[in-house]
């Protein structure tokens, strides 16, 4: 499968066109600007620039499945955030639909549909652009997985997680190793159509835990 990652350029988005590399997929990187192109260029990945704020119609063409990990940052305002993870996330959406491609892995936010009043404030725009763009994915007919990964951290990955529609725990981190290579295996993972999972380190294998959820 050929799989399409939007917002390769980040810190996950990279990880995870390393992985689909060394899979039995094909990854296409997304990336907006001119001088990103290089560093996939040098991998031997195909590479594709386009910008969510503009038409990125093109670099569906010869698709099958859509990672998109893009997001606006912490840096930046409230203008951005909308445009990106919502708006941003609503036309990658669209033009999935568009172009027939069925496989749709979202990464969203830990919390993103919490109630409101759990929000913090100054966070409060974001949840609401990843949850709105959850519920738009949510009514297409598209085979999408919604990933919601707990606060991300840098720590090297030790392949083990807690996943689940709602996990014991109400919070926690997970290392952006472990979400990368979650990612890429539940791309083939059937029983996670149409499904939205929480993500945090846990003690469970990936491979395991991902196998779970087929019981």
């Amino acid at each position: 499968m050929k799989v399409l990652v939007i917002g390769a350029n980040g810190q996950v988005g990279e990880k995870v066109v390393d992985k689909l590399r060394r899979s039995q997929h094909e990854p296409k990187a997304m990336v907006r600007k001119k001088g990103q192109m290089t560093k996939f260029e040098r991998k031997e990945a195909e590479v594709v620039l386009a910008d969510l704020e503009e038409d990125i119609s093109h670099a569906f063409k010869d698709v099958e499945g859509v990672v998109f990990t893009a997001g606006s940052g912490g840096d930046t305002g409230k203008d951005k955030t909308e445009l990106i993870d919502r708006m941003g996330a609503i036309k990658a959406i669209d033009e999935a639909v568009n172009h027939k491609v069925k496989r749709f892995i979202m990464v969203s936010a830990f919390g993103s549909d919490f109630d409101p009043s759990e929000w913090k404030e100054e966070m409060a725009h974001y949840y609401q652009a990843k949850a709105a763009a959850d519920r738009y994915l949510m009514k297409t007919d598209l085979d999408y997985t919604i990933l919601k990964p707990g606060r991300l951290t840098n720590d090297i990955g030790n392949d083990s997680i807690e996943i689940a529609e709602r996990t014991k725990q109400r919070g926690g981190s997970i290392p952006r190793m472990d979400v990368a290579t979650t990612i890429v295996k539940i791309l083939d993972v059937h029983a996670s159509f149409k499904k939205s999972y929480e993500l945090l380190e846990g003690d469970t294998p990936i491979e395991q835990a991902l196998a779970s959820l087929e019981e």
